[in-house]
């Protein structure tokens, strides 16, 4: 078992996503920059993202186990994350209502060791979303309230989105950026059990 467990990550919802299921990570933001990051497809995106974003934290960590995420929205095969303004924001959610879309956020977890060397997995959940079938006037004032802007999709589902969401096929967690099944499962792969990261990491414990 390793010392550290990090979050390379600074989304408020990863952090409660994982403190509520009773870890308590360290937060390094990895500083990647996304818009230099390109691939074929979105969930190809992600996966590149999350990859990159956990091998930036790792390279500066020892004796740690860490955790790379970026969500994308697949709509009609094309990757959005974070709008870049107001307008693009508004244009999105015209687009977006009354369809559905597929949340895609990649993970990649990095084994550490003590001695530098490392073993990492990396995979890629993903959750259709459909979205409400807003009205002019609701998209102004959702955009207005800037919570669309500051995460992938233009929207939440833990947030003021929440309404404008009308139905989850998938796990959950993955829309609010990080799948707690899925990320068992990698540790899992890792040789890692999920309750004995409650034991190492768990609230209290540290």
């Amino acid at each position: 078992m390793r010392s550290r467990l990090v979050l390379g990550s600074a989304s408020p919802a990863r952090l409660a996503t994982l403190r509520r299921a009773g870890i308590e990570p360290e937060v390094v933001v990895s500083g990647v920059e996304e818009s230099g990051v390109s691939a074929d497809e979105p969930a190809g995106l992600a996966r590149a993202l999350a990859r990159l974003k956990a091998e930036a934290v790792a390279a500066d960590v020892a004796d740690a186990y860490v955790i790379g995420c970026d969500s994308v929205l697949d709509l009609d095969g094309t990757a959005h994350g974070k709008p870049r303004d107001v307008e693009e924001a508004v244009s999105r959610w015209r687009t977006m209502r009354g369809r559905s879309g597929v949340l895609r956020t990649g993970h990649c977890v990095i084994d550490v060791a003590a001695d530098g060397s490392r073993q990492e997995v990396v995979e890629v959940a993903g959750t259709r979303v459909r979205f409400a079938a807003l009205t002019d006037e609701e998209i102004e004032a959702y955009v207005a309230t800037g919570e669309p802007l500051a995460v992938a999709g233009a929207f939440t589902v833990d947030g003021l989105g929440g309404p404008f969401v009308t139905g989850i096929e998938g796990d959950h967690h993955n829309v609010v950026g990080l799948s707690l099944p899925l990320l068992r499962e990698m540790f899992t792969d890792l040789g890692v059990a999920w309750t004995d990261l409650w034991a190492r990491f768990g609230r209290g414990q540290r």
